[in-house]
């Protein structure tokens, strides 16, 4: 059996780069490739020499950190040396992984983002984690998501951000963070103007853990990303986050889905639309706004110029719903809305019909939605038309083109509503199967 020794270097042969010679390298010649134009080629000879040595380094380091500490050595992190995304997310790192991960990274100059996602760091792996970060100047993003940190790991953050000036992106979503977390958190970033990501998903903050935020919010210099889903975020906390937002001038993108926001919540934010205009991003999915909820989120809606992408879907809205937010886009003549995302709410014809001179005005609008079938299943809508036209003595190609007064080749549904007055709802069901209120009748047989 081979000893530690022998087992280190085999993994860094492994990993450095390898490649042949010929006979003029042997002798130490130059050959006529390497020397170009001028012989410029020698400088780049010495510059793969110097990043061999510099992995060979970096690997012997980290090798000898598994070595003292008694944990075996993560071969994705000595494959990917030379890499700046330092993706170890699922390796069971541990505390102790993390100490050896740590001791390697000090000084590092070439990984700027490193994922260290569900490896049951801890209090104690990320505190060895923070203070590498307190040499190392080159790590800008830090992801430490499902990793049982909890209050004491909250605090091992909090002193990290206190000096933090580097780390512009962290990730903290599933660690089960509290309202007493939330507060760490709301006192290292309240003057801060380093952190422009931050992702607190997936945690437990209700009220005061709201309030926190929001007080953070309110004085925040930097952050462009916050990241609430998955939390229990209501009245006071939203309350207190709707404040922190009237006053904030960096968030462009809020998350807030899978909470428990309602009309009295909705309210809230329609007010935040009145005054912020620089959100750009507004996630409300599956919480519960009712369509009087949005009526009041609309109010702010109304007047705002910035925002761009609205998220509701998964809520209890109806096709009413869905028509005040269209009217309210269509009617704000500086909206900014590019993306409306009902997908889940069923729409109707009139919903669809008004969509459609909307994206005439404007066509950048992409708006998600389902659409309302009326049908029963055992109908066929074929059969009826037909039964009408044979009444009439009209064949499909004939009823069309009398509607087809410009020989486009399609006519649009209100005038098909129009002609056919019964039956609609199936018929255009039938006609119009991707919704795009449009029939086109050239695939139609005689």
């Amino acid at each position: 059996m081979m000893d530690q020794c022998e087992e280190d270097s085999g993994v860094l042969q492994s990993v450095l780069p390898t490649g042949g010679t010929d006979q003029a390298e042997d002798k130490g010649q130059p050959t006529q490739s390497q020397m170009g134009d001028g012989g410029n080629e020698w400088d780049t000879d010495l510059e793969t020499d110097n990043a061999t040595n510099r992995i060979q380094s970096r690997a012997e380091r980290y090798l000898k950190a598994c070595r003292k500490i008694g944990v075996t050595p993560i071969s994705s992190f000595l494959h990917n040396l030379n890499e700046a995304n330092l993706n170890l997310n699922h390796y069971s790192v541990g505390p102790l992984g993390a100490k050896a991960l740590a001791i390697a990274l000090q000084n590092d100059n070439v990984i700027t983002h490193l994922e260290l996602e569900d490896n049951a760091l801890r209090a104690e792996g990320t505190r060895y984690l923070t203070e590498m970060l307190q040499t190392n100047i080159n790590i800008q993003s830090l992801n430490l998501s499902n990793n049982q940190l909890y209050l004491e790991g909250a605090d091992v953050i909090y002193k990290m951000l206190l000096d933090n000036c580097y780390v512009k992106s962290i990730k903290l979503s599933g660690n089960g963070f509290d309202d007493s977390a939330a507060k760490y958190f709301a006192e290292a970033l309240k003057d801060d103007c380093v952190v422009t990501e931050l992702d607190l998903s997936h945690n437990n903050f209700c009220e005061s853990g709201g309030e926190h935020l929001g007080d953070m919010l309110a004085k925040n210099l930097g952050i462009e990303v916050l990241n609430l889903s998955w939390n229990s975020l209501c009245m006071r906390g939203v309350a207190a986050l709707s404040a922190g937002l009237k006053l904030n001038s960096t968030l462009k993108q809020l998350q807030l889905s899978w909470n428990r926001l309602g009309h009295i919540e909705a309210e809230l934010l329609g007010q935040v639309l009145k005054q912020n205009n620089k959100l750009k991003l507004l996630d409300l999915s599956s919480n519960l706004i009712t369509d009087r909820a949005v009526t009041l989120l609309c109010q702010g809606l109304a007047t705002n110029s910035s925002l761009r992408v609205l998220k509701l879907s998964h809520n209890p809205l109806t096709n009413n719903g869905a028509l005040t937010l269209l009217k309210t886009v269509i009617n704000n003549t500086n909206s900014a809305v590019e993306e409306l995302d009902i997908s889940t709410v069923f729409v109707n014809e009139a919903f669809m019909e008004l969509l459609e001179e909307t994206r005439q005005r404007r066509p950048p609008l992409d708006v998600q939605y389902s659409y309302m079938s009326y049908t029963a299943r055992n109908v066929s809508a074929l059969r009826i038309f037909n039964k009408f036209l044979n009444e009439r003595n009209e064949s499909v190609m004939d009823f069309f083109q009398a509607l087809d007064k410009d020989r486009t080749m399609k006519v649009s549904t209100s005038d098909f509503r129009k002609a056919v007055k019964g039956q609609l709802e199936c018929l255009i069901r039938k006609f119009d199967k991707d919704c795009t209120a449009t029939i086109i009748y050239s695939d139609f047989e005689s």
